[in-house]
């Protein structure tokens, strides 16, 4: 299993000589913005409600912690930005601006590099899409969630529709690439309903939407709803016959989907969650976030003041860095692969690990479920089929031999 030794001491040098894990070298940048107005109540993400944030202060602390992260993980140009959280969109634009700037100079932006912020689509947040364009960000995601203000006010929005609707459309003219969320299978959802707001979702022309069906997180308010039987999640035969029909929609109107809940143009998938589902390196800086680097995880404290004061007692927020195990490493490589309809590369997965390729999968297991129509496979690739897709919790349980988990 992996070591729980506290590496944060340690240099540079002394923390490769701990893996023998080969990166992809692809550099990628996450920056979390832990606020937002008000807590969603299907949200399990960590986003925190305070009644004021010293801007100032936070920039400083973002940027000591960013030049820490750097220290360690210099020497690849970036060639992704990703500002989650959280409501980023919160963030003043001369703070975002502020935080490209330094990261330019850390580590270098490709000439292409893919700049995303995550959006609130309230016409207060739209007002500032124009500064932030001109701060660096090129792509902004939308979080429009539901195009109907009976759905919107069931999912803790703040905004209506007609105000989302006003916010995609400077959005559109303001970016260069456009995505925005919807959360469908949502209680009491027809596939009428579904269909209607699906197609009304793509006449908009974007070049990228992510379609999440609705899963009810433990710890959330609607965890608690649906506990106390204030409402009923939809029947799962009728969520997957939703799901089946976002596939058909999308890949008719050129927006296949690339990743089990997302969908795009040729071209215009994320480029900074490829990063993540092809298990490349990337460095996470703010309140809780994750980052991967050379066969070390990093873990950033959750809570925003906790976070604070790491940094200002050790010039880091970090609170954990350890060594993944190979068994970790390539279960986890699996685990985010398989989401892409690309699928994973046994063989590179195999080079990267140390792990034979034949070891890294159950092969009686990926042939029962290759002759059902679940998994498809060819030559050192495999990948779920769509009918594979909304059942992969259960594919990955049993493609991941227990050995690979155990070790």
């Amino acid at each position: 299993m992996a070591g729980k030794l506290d590496l944060r001491h340690l240099t540079k040098a002394e923390r490769l000589k701990l893996t023998h894990y080969k990166p992809i070298m692809a550099r990628a940048l996450y920056i979390h913005w832990p606020f937002c107005l008000a807590k969603c109540p299907y949200c399990d993400f960590n986003s925190h409600v305070r009644e004021r944030v010293d801007v100032a202060r936070w920039q400083e602390a973002l940027l000591v912690d960013m030049r820490a992260e750097a220290d360690l993980a210099s020497g690849e140009t970036l060639t992704s930005v990703f500002f989650g959280g959280g409501t980023p969109s919160l963030m003043p634009p001369a703070l975002v601006a502020r935080l490209l700037e330094e990261a330019q100079a850390l580590w270098g932006f490709a000439p292409d590099i893919e700049i995303t912020l995550e959006a609130n689509p309230s016409s207060v947040e739209a007002a500032n899409f124009a500064e932030l364009a001109s701060a660096g960000v090129n792509r902004v995601s939308l979080g429009l969630q539901a195009m109907d203000d009976e759905t919107l006010h069931f999912l803790g929005r703040l905004h209506d529709a007609r105000e989302g609707l006003s916010a995609l459309e400077v959005a559109q003219k303001a970016f260069e690439r456009v995505s925005f969320d919807l959360i469908y299978a949502r209680a009491g959802q027809s596939a009428a309903d579904w269909q209607a707001e699906l197609s009304r979702a793509l006449s908009f022309g974007t070049e990228h939407l992510s379609l999440y069906q609705l899963t009810i997180e433990p710890g959330t308010k609607f965890a608690t709803m649906v506990r106390q039987g204030q409402f009923t999640p939809l029947d799962d035969d009728e969520a997957a016959d939703l799901f089946a029909m976002t596939q058909e929609m999308t890949c008719a109107a050129g927006l296949p989907a690339y990743e089990i809940s997302n969908h795009a143009k040729s071209g215009a998938e994320s480029r900074h969650n490829l990063t993540y589902w092809r298990y490349q390196d990337y460095v996470g800086i703010g309140p809780g976030a994750h980052g991967r680097r050379g066969g070390l995880a990093t873990l950033r404290h959750k809570k925003p003041e906790n976070w604070l004061a790491a940094v200002d007692a050790r010039g880091s927020g970090c609170q954990e860095e350890r060594v993944l195990s190979t068994g970790e490493l390539a279960s986890e490589a699996l685990l985010m692969g398989l989401r892409l309809a690309e699928g994973v590369d046994l063989a590179t997965l195999a080079s990267r690990t140390g792990i034979a390729a034949e070891a890294l999968v159950d092969a009686s297991e990926a042939n029962k479920l290759e002759q059902l129509g679940l998994v498809w496979r060819h030559g050192e690739h495999i990948g779920a089929t769509p009918a594979g897709m909304p059942l992969l919790d259960a594919l990955l349980a049993r493609l991941v031999p227990d050995a690979l988990v155990e070790a």
